[in-house]
């Protein structure tokens, strides 16, 4: 019987790590603070940033709430970012991705200081990752370690295959799970019979935004099976996960909802609360 990976209830132990942090802060005078800029009226977009604001007021972080329309010039986004970044009450920087067409969504990300990219986007923080060392790690693919790590699943000397080779995703995870001593296989569009590389997993990341693609034809038996796809249909969110077809195969797996949604937003209060203690130790 496979262990369903319960993310609200990871989710939950890290915001009572961070509600801690927020009152270390405190004691210091120090309030952390979030600033969120959503460009257009993307309808997800604006329920996602709605959600990371209630999280914000549960747990204790100031939250900056900048909405333009998507007929914005990007100089008046990029304006914005520059202010934010300098605004010592501000200690990370969150830009609702993805932006209206004709924005330069790289040279946004560029543009937001290292230091208070709470997303973990920043070329910068992205090198870290690369060479091993600190920084703002990208909020989906940490959870997905911290879910690992919560139920006692080792990547180490394991195979993990992950689908999906966005900036966002797929590559800071892969790069996560190498870090963490998993021999790691990414897999995209071109990849050739990809149900067989999949079989091959010890640990099957699903991260390609197409609902239920991962069938039990992917599964190899007793593979953990991670699902970071949200996918709204008729019938309401699934993954990119088959998750009654693939349930019987695998040795744990993570649901939708409740798997790795609930962990994004927890890891973006506590990338914001370790900026805001980096930021004021050195100031």
């Amino acid at each position: 019987m496979a262990t369903i990976i319960d993310g609200k209830k990871v989710s939950a132990d890290i915001e009572q790590q961070t509600v801690a942090g927020v009152a270390r802060l405190t004691e210091r005078g120090v309030t952390p603070g979030l600033a969120v800029v959503l460009v257009g009226e993307d309808p997800a977009s604006q329920s996602y940033v709605g959600m990371k604001e209630r999280d914000c007021e549960r747990i204790g972080i100031r939250s900056f709430d900048h909405r333009l329309p998507a007929e914005t010039p990007q100089e008046e986004l990029n304006e914005l970012i520059d202010r934010l970044n300098a605004d010592p009450d501000v200690h990370g920087i969150l830009v609702q991705l993805p932006l209206p067409v004709g924005f330069d969504t790289e040279a946004v990300i560029a543009r937001i200081s290292p230091e208070k990219d709470v997303d973990g986007f920043h070329p910068f923080n992205l090198g870290q990752l690369v060479r091993g060392l600190p920084a703002h790690r990208a909020c989906t693919p940490y959870g997905v370690m911290k879910m690992l790590e919560s139920y006692s699943i080792d990547p180490a000397g394991k195979h993990a295959v992950v689908v999906g080779r966005s900036t966002i995703v797929g590559k800071p995870m892969a790069l996560l799970l190498l870090n963490a001593n998993a021999t790691v296989t990414v897999c995209h569009s071109r990849t050739r019979d990809l149900p067989a590389v999949c079989r091959q997993a010890d640990i099957l990341v699903a991260a390609v935004g197409r609902a239920k693609m991962i069938t039990s034809e992917y599964v190899k038996p007793g593979a953990v099976v991670i699902d970071v796809g949200i996918n709204r249909t008729d019938a309401g969110l699934v993954g990119d996960v088959d998750y009654d077809d693939v349930l019987p195969l695998a040795s744990a797996i993570t649901p939708v909802p409740g798997g790795v949604g609930p962990m994004t937003r927890a890891i973006l209060m506590a990338n914001t609360v370790a900026a805001a203690e980096a930021i004021t130790k050195t100031e």
